[in-house]
């Protein structure tokens, strides 16, 4: 099973993520990282940030792929996770942009209605990842319903990168980021596929407050099932999962997961 950390608060997840891909970065300098957008994430990057500052880590070499991307968004759009991944992780790390990418690099806004170059981009995806020698470390964060990147309930487990159609519960989490207009978010993506994300070495989920506590209690104990994407990490040797005490209020085990994380070793790293 994935090892569960609870902690107090998204600044401390962070702490733990960023030590994790600095440690990473500092052994293997050319290092693989999937990238993730949301909120979830942002503490971490901001913690990676920081230490590669503080630690003068050369980052030069370090290599990038996103999760997903709207269809139908300029790679310009400020919304588009293109700009989004550039915004909060390219530049406060001090990445070179030519090394990360995102599944709709080859897009740019395309229409859903360009079959032929759309159905292309998700092989293509893959083959670039795979290309680079796979994910070293890919964060992840989780919807509402259990999602992932944007593998809705009912994806396969064995997919690979993708066009998907985005739930109606997904727009609306979302429509935050566009006013608060639904009207505005679109309604088809590109993801990595659930097979895709399973293949990175390690995965490091974050999810934080009461909102995702009945999407983790299904993740961490309830069973597999395509229902709840994210409980596809229980299938993987090196999955992490790193939540405050509100996202971990359902766990029936969660002392457990207290006393476990309190008594690893700390050459064991996460």
């Amino acid at each position: 099973m994935a090892e569960v950390i609870i902690v107090k608060n998204e600044e401390e997840a962070g702490e733990i993520y960023g030590r994790c891909v600095a440690d990473l970065i500092k052994a293997k300098p050319d290092a693989v990282l999937g990238l993730a957008t949301g909120s979830s994430p942002l503490a971490a990057y901001r913690a990676l940030a920081k230490i590669v500052k503080d630690e003068s880590i050369d980052v030069s070499q370090v290599r990038g792929f996103a999760l997903d991307e709207y269809l139908g968004l300029p790679l310009t759009h400020p919304e588009s996770y293109h700009s989004t991944i550039h915004r909060t992780v390219v530049e406060p790390l001090g990445l070179d942009p030519a090394k990360v990418h995102v599944p709709g690099d080859v897009l740019n806004g395309a229409p859903l209605e360009d079959g032929d170059k759309i159905a292309a981009a998700g092989p293509a995806y893959d083959a670039a990842i795979e290309a680079a020698g796979g994910i070293d470390v890919q964060i992840l964060g989780i919807g509402t319903d259990g999602h992932i990147g944007f593998n809705e309930p009912g994806s396969s487990l064995a997919s690979g990168t993708r066009v998907k159609t985005l739930a109606e519960q997904t727009r609306i989490d979302n429509a935050r980021f566009f006013d608060n207009d639904i009207n505005q978010v679109p309604t088809h993506c590109i993801t990595q596929g659930i097979g895709t994300v399973l293949k990175a070495r390690h995965l490091v989920l974050l999810a934080f407050g009461a909102g995702k506590a009945e999407a983790i209690e299904e993740t961490v104990e309830g069973g597999v099932s395509a229902f709840c994407p994210a409980s596809a990490l229980q299938l993987h040797p090196h999955a992490t999962i790193i939540i405050d005490e509100e996202a971990a209020s359902r766990l029936r085990h969660k002392d457990y997961y207290r006393y476990a994380f309190a008594h690893k070793p700390a050459w064991q790293g996460i």
